[in-house]
């Protein structure tokens, strides 16, 4: 038992260390990912951290696109090539249908990197509408299409959308009248109202046969948006349409909804080859009735359909003690009429209803009724079983005729071409937050404006965001109940800790066996009677052990030497225990040894008759009973 207390103990003591080690490399980490943020902000972008706005700023450039681009803009040098709206929305008032929403082109209200700049819707409740013309027109062709910008709802959002239109090509586009009715190719971005989180792509498709466009929508992706509306944090929101007829969208770098435009679009690209004959009625003899009831069935003459539900227990017996005077109800005693209280307007007052304190150690107060049961005789009104309606027809459709709208488009892609990119918005939340816009074909070059645009933000933001600690604490304050989940990750290893590394009592056996007995002392005479049956019981030991060698035989005499010499200088208030605890400790023998390997077979009545032993030794004396006894016991116990 000692030894499992020292093993536990220095098992604490590792775990402590373990701890202890674990935090200072934790604390080393911080401080080299600090100062590995600090080189990169001084060496790549030769940034200054200004320590009194805890904000790590660096030194900003314009980034420049590494490939062919159809368009693109940082709006660092304002609103240069953009044309503000000036036409009025349709069917609507004057008042409301202007386009006078405000633009600003500003930095980012948190995190901001140092001249880097975008544009800002401003104004609240209002239409808003601004344009550009690409670099040169994109040709839906062999080239994927990629559209990639930046977004971020300072304030949060409440209702609105961030969503941006690739204007089609027209002989008449004029951006100054560019409205919400204004054809557009593909419409592509986050918007929300209410709960309703949306991330659109919409493309509109034409109609080989008809030459009309419609609206085609992708379904809506798997994932929670919830966040990239609400956590004030610059997403980039990327699109890329493939010549294969693929396409995939992507927040931040990950994908987020992809599919076919042939099969992912709502409604489909394609229309069905055969549809429901508009002209087909059901006729009026149909039948859609699969049970009937039974024309034959009869109801049976003892069938009363007059006989109530319920009905008085006529065994019932009113309870003993029951007060038929008292009300169950009686007005407030300790009730007062209010001193401001005008009969004239408010009537006779009457003190309020309390509950009759007598009823309260009565079975009941006022009137006995006897309870209600269920009427045995109750069946209730009558109805004939249902059965097969022979005349079953099934459920009635119109029959089917080809489409004549039918077409087939295998090529979806090949949309009509985009030449202006406009944001056309209403919002009830300000200071919505767009920059680094970029059209492209090729993956790479997007990636690469991301990572000297958006890239930047990104670091920044992180380098200024609250610690873990602060991060637990404002999630526990949006949603109460991960305070008990912290509470109880803190406790578990707590406890733990308790459980296996407090010292615990030591066993009462363990205690028993140890202590001396103090209960009974022995004399000098007691000792020296005790020592020459001592001396006789080894005697009879060697004859019957003369196999033993003269190794052992000696180290018997030496040991029993020192046993006597040892007696001879304990006093008369030695316990006799520690004697034998002392003998026992430097001899074992070849007998003690056998009955220990026999153990198994007496290990469960040793266990039970260890503490009898005990208790008998000591009432007994040592005198009693031959000492040989004592220590098989002991080496049973070890």
């Amino acid at each position: 038992i000692t030894k499992m207390h020292f093993q536990w103990d220095w098992l604490c003591l590792g775990v402590l260390i373990i701890s202890s080690v674990t935090a200072g490399i934790e604390n080393e980490e911080n401080l080299d990912a600090d100062v590995e943020v600090e080189n990169f902000d001084k060496q790549s972008q030769e940034a200054d951290v200004d320590r009194e706005k805890s904000s790590t700023e660096v030194v900003y450039q314009t980034p420049k696109p590494t490939g062919e681009v159809y368009f693109t803009e940082t709006f660092d040098e304002g609103l240069s090539g953009w044309v503000l709206s000036v036409t009025l929305k349709e069917d609507m008032d004057d008042n409301v249908a202007k386009y006078d929403g405000r633009w600003e082109v500003e930095e980012l209200k948190e995190n901001a990197v140092p001249g880097d700049k975008g544009l800002v819707l401003k104004s609240v409740a209002k239409y808003h509408a601004i344009s550009a013309m690409l670099t040169k027109a994109f040709v839906f062709d062999d080239k994927p299409l990629i559209v990639q910008y930046e977004v971020n709802f300072q304030k949060g959002i409440d209702c609105g959308g961030a969503y941006i239109k690739l204007l089609s090509s027209s002989s008449d586009l004029n951006l100054e009248y560019f409205f919400d009715k204004t054809p557009y190719t593909i419409m592509f971005g986050p918007d929300k109202c209410g709960e309703d989180y949306k991330l659109h792509f919409i493309f509109r498709h034409k109609n080989p046969k008809t030459g009309e466009y419609d609206e085609k929508h992708a379904e809506r992706p798997d994932v929670d948006l919830k966040k990239f509306y609400l956590d004030k944090k610059t997403h980039l929101y990327t699109l890329v349409l493939k010549p294969d007829d693929t396409f995939e969208i992507l927040i931040d770098q990950t994908v987020v909804s992809k599919g076919s435009l042939l099969e992912n679009m709502i409604p489909p690209v394609n229309p069905s080859k055969e549809i429901e004959d508009p002209t087909d009625k059901k006729p009026d003899d149909w039948d859609e009735r699969p049970k009937i009831p039974d024309p034959n069935a009869v109801k049976p003459d003892d069938w009363d359909e007059d006989e109530p539900a319920k009905i008085e227990d006529p065994d019932a017996v009113k309870p003993e003690g029951w007060l038929d005077d008292e009300p169950q109800y009686v007005p407030d005693p300790n009730a007062r009429k209010p001193k401001d209280w005008d009969e004239e307007m408010d009537g006779e007052w009457e003190a309020p209803q309390i509950p009759n304190p007598k009823c309260e150690t009565a079975p009941g107060c006022g009137e006995w009724v006897r309870p209600m049961k269920n009427n045995p005789k109750y069946k209730g009104k009558w109805r004939a079983p249902m059965i097969n309606n022979p005349n079953y027809q099934g459920i009635w459709s119109p029959r089917k005729i080809p489409n004549p709208d039918y077409f087939e488009d295998l090529h979806p892609f090949k949309m009509t071409t985009v030449s202006a990119i406009g944001l056309e918005l209403w919002s009830m939340t300000s200071d919505i937050y767009f920059d680094n816009f970029i059209i492209c074909s090729e993956k790479e070059v997007a990636d690469r404006w991301a990572a000297d645009s958006w890239g930047l933000k990104k670091l920044v933001a992180s380098a200024n965001e609250p610690g873990m600690f602060s991060q637990l604490v404002t999630a526990a304050e949006e949603h109460p109940w991960l305070w008990v989940l912290y509470i109880l990750t803190l406790a578990l290893p707590v406890g733990l800790s308790v459980l296996f590394c407090w010292p615990g009592k030591k066993s009462d056996e363990y205690i028993d066996f140890k202590k001396p007995d103090v209960s009974k002392q022995t004399t000098k005479g007691e000792l020296k009677e005790e020592t020459e049956e001592f001396e006789d019981d080894e005697l009879e030991e060697e004859k019957e052990n003369e196999y033993t060698g003269e190794d052992e035989r000696r180290e018997m005499e030496d040991t029993k030497g020192k046993l006597i010499k040892d007696t001879k200088k304990m006093g008369r208030e030695a316990p006799v225990s520690d004697i034998y605890d002392d003998e026992e400790e430097n001899e074992v023998p070849d007998e003690e040894e056998n009955e220990v390997a026999d153990g198994s077979q007496e290990g469960d009545r040793s266990n039970k008759s260890d503490s009898e032993d005990e208790k008998k030794e000591a009432d007994e004396g040592m005198g009693d009973r031959p000492l040989k006894s004592v220590r098989k016991r002991r080496v049973r116990k070890d």
